[in-house]
Order: structure tokens, then C-alpha cells, then sequence
């Protein structure tokens, strides 16, 4: 079958897309008559804000199932939805799925994992959830068609075009509440990477409109390269679709700063006014950039990730990072989308969410609410950081007859009341509370209350969780902490001895499950990694890259290869010294490790 197509190219150029390939054509379906009531893009957003993604699930690769998440079960929307949240991204990878999965010329896709990604969308839907659903990997997997690929475009474009179709045929009963977006994350540096996504674009709409039904009614998002923000934009780097019917929005992702977000070099610490105007400043460059090109202000914009991993952040930064986020977000018409691999978020295992103040802040935030925020560490140049988060206590050291003061951002809002486990705390007894007006105020935990937890030599770990309820917004959490530093189950090694792989060292926890930084030297002096960090503040100075070059676990601490190869093509061992939290400049919370050769 050839299909030829003309699609508008900026203002006045117009190129012919001519497909050729022999597309898979399933039976037609007969949809139920009136169940489709068609949704203008603003009603959608309208209806699917906020937004959680089920990561790591559909778009594992080879299959569901394959990385860290379980077969998914439709309980966990249950949960989803009972937080706050209104619609679901589900992420979906095609490339093992279909039937020759290393050809591009076969483009046929297992009924059965169309079949199963429906499913999943019914359990979405039936519950209320609105539903996004994409190809995924697939950007990487197969349909890269920037130039540095080096791949055939041409059979790219047709695969990608037989793919969508054979996905919106499938698809094409499901309501006005599922929208299609066409692929996640594509690739691309350059003017023609640009074009020839814009191609990739123009052929999922036509997929949708020779699909039949409601597909050409059907909501969609459209990105730029890399689903990136306000430089995608510029320089004629995205339009639309030529001929589109189909309502639509414009889709971007948002991890910044990288080095918070992905605790790179040490950094640990955010929260500044000029951190929060810099977040500011990038999501209204975003809204701005895409009114000039299309000359429309009220286009809505989906951002369909964000996060800032608990894994090993400081929970007030983090708290903080989010509230920022999403309060802008609402006010510029974006509809914030949650990342969730399954590792930062819920707990699909046991339907927990592991940070529920992350959830609680921005369920509020997208409502307009103004959340209540501990106050934390916010200078760069700080060679300590402290946080309102928390009440540490180190083994063999006494609280101090005058308890603990703990400083929050009250944003308009006052102290309500304090529990433990759901059991109140006394004020007068318990705690005593101080407000300057609505913005700023203190709790100070007393000292015989914090005794019941705390002492010279009480055992190391988190002793209870503190819920500060307000008046409004969010509610937070004090977490009590005995600490001493974790005990490895060896303190050196040789790199040269790790055949493949990484290298897991066993640690027993004596505080917070968790890594602050890592601080890499050699022999002579001289930083492992990245000697320009020699210009960064003292607690980045030298310090690795979590995920990439140190990483740990529930019961280890973990050398990443690329660190084990640094070392034996140093010729010198390194000392690698692993930082906790509490995190000061003296304070001793830290090991060292040390790699020979």
C-alpha cells in the first residue's frame, strides 16, 4: 500500500511524505453508538490534573514485568486515585513486542500485548482516571531517526506509521478520556533531527485519522526533541501537524537543576529564592516560547514527568523543589504528571506511598493551596546542612535540656496540631509552638518528650515520625533519627579483582537508609572524577555522581564499574569517602573506602 500525504512545513513550504509499506489491517470496529463525547484539550488537562506516570511497568523492556516493578495489578490506581491524583500516563514499549522484534520491516504487533495494554487503560478508566498512553523505549529501541543514528529513516517512518495504526485501530473504541501521544523522549540535536521528528509527527496523526472511529477526535500531545522545554522551541524546531483535527497539547519533561535532581556532584542542597525563580523562570520560558510559535497563549501543556528522587535527597529540598514546581505550574495552564518507577513513589509491592508529603504537596499545590514547608539549608557555599525534617541524634551524646527547635515556612497558613501514629502530641507537655503572623514559626519539641526515643544509648535508626498538621495545605513530617555511622563489611578491596560488573560492599545501617554524596581522591590528590568541581562549594568539591558512579541499596553501598575503571586506569588506588545524613563538616558521619589497583 502507498499512502502520500501533504503536511504544511512552517508558514509557506510544504514537503509530500510518501509512505510505502505493507501495513497489518485488522477488522474494523464497531463502536457503541454516542459512546464517545468528544473533549476540547483545555477540558482534558482540566480533568487529568495532577498526573502519575506507571512507570517501569508496560515500558519495561523486554516485558512487563522485567525491571523492578511486578505484573502490574489494577489495586494500585486504587491508591492512585485515593491520593489525589486524576489521570495516568502509561508509558507503553512496542519494540519486543512485535512479532520480529530486530526487523524494521516487519511491523506487526502481538495481539496479545495490544490486548494487554488495553486492559490496563480499562483499569484506568473504569475507575475515573483519565489515561495518556505512548510508544515509549521504542525512541531508543528502534525509531531514532536523528542523524547520529545512522539509521534507515525510511523504514523507520514506515514501521513507526504501521505501528500507530495498528495501536489506534485497537484503541479506537476506547472514550474521549484516553489520549494518544505519539512517542516519548525522541532523540535529536539539530534542525534536521527537529524536521525529521516533525515527520514522525505528522505520520502518527495520519495513523490516527486512517484509523477510523473517534481516533481524529482524540486528544494528543506533541513534543519537540528530547521532550525538551523552552530551546526545543526556538528556531523553527516544532509545528503542527498539517491537516490535524485532533485537539491538541503540547508535551514536555522537567528534571532540573540536573545536579539536584540527579544528586550529581555532591549536591545536596536547593531551595533559594533564586533556585525557586531559576524553576520559575524555565516553565514560563516554556509557555512563553510556545505562544510565540504558535501564536496561541492558551494552548495547554502537559508535563508528563517530573521528580526528584527520595532515594537519597534531603526531604525539605525535595518538599520544597515540588511545591515550587507544581504552584508554577498551575498558574502558567500546565498540568504537572509525576514520575514513578516504582522506586521513588508508590510502593506497588504493599500500595504504600513511600514520601506522602511529596503526594500531599502536590495534590494542594495543583488546588492552589499554599503549603507549609520546614525550613532547611538553602545556602550552596554551607558547609553544613540542616534541615527542619528531621531531629538527629547521635549515639552516645545527650538531646539537650532545651529540646529541639524546628523552623517552618508557614506560607499563610498555622500550626494545627502534632501526632504520632495518629495519637496527639500535648502542647505545653509535648511541644511548644511559636508563630511570627502566618509565615514563619517554630516547633520546639521538649526535651522529655524527645527522651522517649533519644538517649546516650538508645539504638541507631528512626525511632518514630512526627505528622505537623496546619491549617491548610499539605501536612509534613519530623523524622526522629538516633545515628550513628554505618559499619561495611569490609573497608577496601582492589578494583582490579571485579571481573564485570559493580562492586557491592554489605553495610549494616546505624541511622537514615541512605547516601548523602561520595567523595572520590586518588593517591597524589588529585579528584577521580571532574577536576573542574574544584571550584564547587566545599560539600561538592571532588564528589561523585550518584547512579552513574556510586549507587546503594536497602543492604549495601555500591561502586559503580565506571568508578572500578577510573581507578585501574589511574594506576593509583582512591579513597572514596561515603557522606550520611545528618551531613556537617566535621561531624564524622562519613566511612572511607579505599580501592587499590
Amino acid at each position: 500500500m502507498r499512502l502520500t500525504t501533504t503536511v504544511a512545513l512552517g508558514l509557506s513550504v510544504a514537503v509530500e511524505v510518501t509512505l510505502a509499506a505493507k501495513i497489518p489491517q485488522g477488522p474494523k470496529t464497531t463502536c457503541p453508538p454516542g459512546s464517545f463525547k468528544k473533549l476540547s484539550a483545555q477540558a482534558f488537562m482540566d480533568a487529568a490534573t495532577p498526573g502519575w506516570n506507571l512507570g517501569n511497568t508496560l515500558d519495561a523492556v523486554p516485558d512487563e514485568g522485567s525491571w523492578n516493578n511486578p505484573i502490574f495489578q489494577a489495586n494500585a490506581l486504587d491508591v492512585v486515585k485515593a491520593a489525589g491524583f486524576k489521570s495516568v500516563r502509561i508509558p507503553v514499549t512496542y519494540s519486543d513486542h512485535f512479532l520480529s522484534p530486530t526487523s524494521l520491516t516487519n511491523h506487526t504487533i502481538s495481539p496479545l500485548w495490544l490486548d494487554r495494554v488495553s486492559s490496563v487503560i480499562d483499569m484506568a478508566t473504569s475507575r475515573g482516571l483519565l489515561v495518556v498512553t505512548n510508544m515509549h523505549h521504542d525512541s531508543w529501541a528502534w525509531a531514532d531517526v536523528s542523524s547520529a543514528s545512522g539509521k534507515n529513516i525510511t523504514l523507520i517512518r514506515e514501521k513507526f506509521y504501521a505501528g500507530w495504526l495498528q495501536i489506534a485501530t485497537h484503541l479506537a473504541c476506547k472514550p474521549a478520556t484516553v489520549a494518544f501521544e505519539p512517542i516519548n523522549e525522541p532523540p535529536g540535536s539539530t534542525a534536521e533531527d527537529a524536521e525529521r521528528l516533525m515527520g514522525l509527527n505528522d505520520l502518527f496523526i495520519q495513523a490516527l485519522r486512517e484509523s477510523g472511529r473517534w481516533n481524529s477526535q482524540r486528544v494528543v500531545t506533541l513534543s519537540a526533541l528530547n521532550m525538551g522545554g523552552a530551546d526545543r522551541l526556538q528556531n523553527g524546531w516544532f509545528r503542527v501537524p498539517g491537516n490535524m483535527t485532533n485537539p491538541w497539547v503540547f508535551q514536555f519533561h522537567y528534571y532540573s537543576p540536573y545536579d539536584f535532581i540527579f544528586q550529581a556532584w555532591g549536591k545536596t542542597v536547593w531551595g533559594s529564592e533564586s533556585d525557586k525563580a531559576a524553576v520559575v523562570a524555565d516553565l514560563e520560558a516554556v509557555r512563553g516560547n510556545l505562544t510565540a510559535v504558535t501564536r496561541d497563549a492558551k494552548i495547554p501543556i502537559y508535563l508528563g514527568e517530573f521528580d526528584a528522587s527520595q532515594l537519597s535527597l534531603e526531604a525539605a529540598a525535595r518538599w520544597r523543589w515540588f511545591d515550587t514546581v507544581v504552584s508554577a505550574a498551575r498558574r502558567l495552564n500546565i498540568v504537572p504528571v509525576l514520575w514513578d518507577n516504582g522506586l521513588d513513589n508508590l510502593q506497588r509491592e504493599t500500595g504504600r506511598w513511600r514520601d506522602e508529603v511529596a503526594v500531599e504537596i502536590i495534590v494542594n499545590a495543583v488546588k492552589g493551596r499554599m503549603n507549609s514547608l520546614p525550613e532547611s539549608t538553602v545556602d550552596g557555599g554551607a558547609t553544613t546542612q540542616e534541615s527542619s525534617a528531621y531531629v538527629f541524634n547521635k549515639v552516645g551524646e545527650d538531646v539537650g535540656d532545651g529540646g529541639r527547635n524546628l523552623s517552618f515556612a508557614l506560607n499563610g497558613n498555622r500550626f494545627k496540631a502534632l501526632s504520632v501514629d495518629g495519637v496527639a502530641l500535648k502542647a505545653g507537655k509535648d511541644y511548644a509552638v511559636q508563630e511570627q503572623g502566618t509565615e514563619k514559626g517554630t516547633v520546639t519539641l521538649k526535651k522529655e518528650f524527645l527522651g522517649k526515643y533519644l538517649s546516650k544509648d538508645a539504638a541507631p535508626g528512626t525511632k518514630a515520625n512526627i505528622t505537623v498538621t496546619f491549617s491548610a495545605g499539605a501536612k509534613s513530617q519530623v523524622e526522629i533519627v538516633q545515628w550513628d555511622v554505618p559499619v561495611p563489611a569490609q573497608t577496601s578491596s582492589s578494583a582490579s579483582a571485579v571481573a564485570a560488573g559493580d562492586l557491592w560492599i554489605p553495610v549494616v545501617w546505624k541511622g537514615l537508609h541512605r547516601v548523602a554524596a561520595v567523595k572520590m581522591i586518588k593517591a597524589d590528590g588529585s579528584y577521580l572524577f571532574d577536576d573542574w568541581t574544584m571550584w564547587l562549594p566545599e560539600l561538592q568539591k571532588g564528589r561523585g555522581t550518584y547512579g552513574g558512579q556510586w549507587d546503594f541499596d536497602f543492604d549495601k553501598l555500591i561502586i559503580r564499574r565506571q568508578t572500578l575503571d577510573a581507578v585501574i586506569a589511574s594506576g593509583q588506588s582512591a579513597t572514596l569517602t561515603f557522606e550520611f545524613y545528618p551531613r556537617a563538616a566535621g561531624n564524622g558521619n562519613y566511612l572511607n573506602y579505599t580501592l587499590t589497583v
